[in-house]
């Protein structure tokens, strides 16, 4: 094989987040520039406690993307995703829906839900399709109005989509 050669783009590997992704978990969705970004403290703290309920997918050992999520305390059968960002280069793969795919098989969720604004088409159309592959109904409703944030800090409305029953 010559330098000028294409390789072919490994499949990334998915695994459970450990402490030490969370400062990539944080960068993946720095460098998303969609997401809102919280604090690194709060990445490691995620990768930390939410372990269970969250995926990073790697390529060479590199974060290249990842879900996090939480099963709801007062719905044990709910799987809340908080977010999911995929780096630049391994967007447009499938690797989103593979993340989503993998850790709903990963909990005992019968029920998905998420928050989307309505400016955020990818995402919707993300979440849509895996509704359609699991065969499960999809819901949209208003759960957070911009009044609920405050006036020094104002958000778009959040939709929730509530993706159910998930076959177990």
């Amino acid at each position: 094989m010559d330098d000028d050669s294409v390789r072919p783009t490994p499949r990334p590997t998915l695994a459970h987040p450990t402490l030490a992704d969370g400062a990539d978990m944080w960068r993946v969705a720095r460098d998303s520039a969609v997401l809102d970004l919280n604090s690194v403290y709060a990445y490691l703290l995620w990768a930390r406690d939410f372990s269970s309920t969250s995926l990073v997918a790697r390529i060479d050992g590199r974060v290249c993307g990842f879900v996090s999520g939480y099963l709801r305390p007062d719905a044990p059968g709910t799987l809340m995703v908080w977010q999911i960002a995929v780096d630049a280069a391994a967007r447009g793969t499938g690797l989103a829906g593979r993340l989503l795919d993998a850790l709903a098989d990963a909990t005992s969720a019968t029920t998905l839900e998420t928050t989307i604004t309505e400016a955020n088409a990818a995402s919707r159309r993300l979440f849509a399709s895996f509704a359609e592959r699991h065969g499960a109904e999809l819901d949209v409703t208003e759960l957070f109005t911009a009044a609920h944030f405050p006036a020094d800090a104002p958000a778009e409305a959040e939709l929730l989509h509530r993706i159910s029953p998930l076959a177990r």
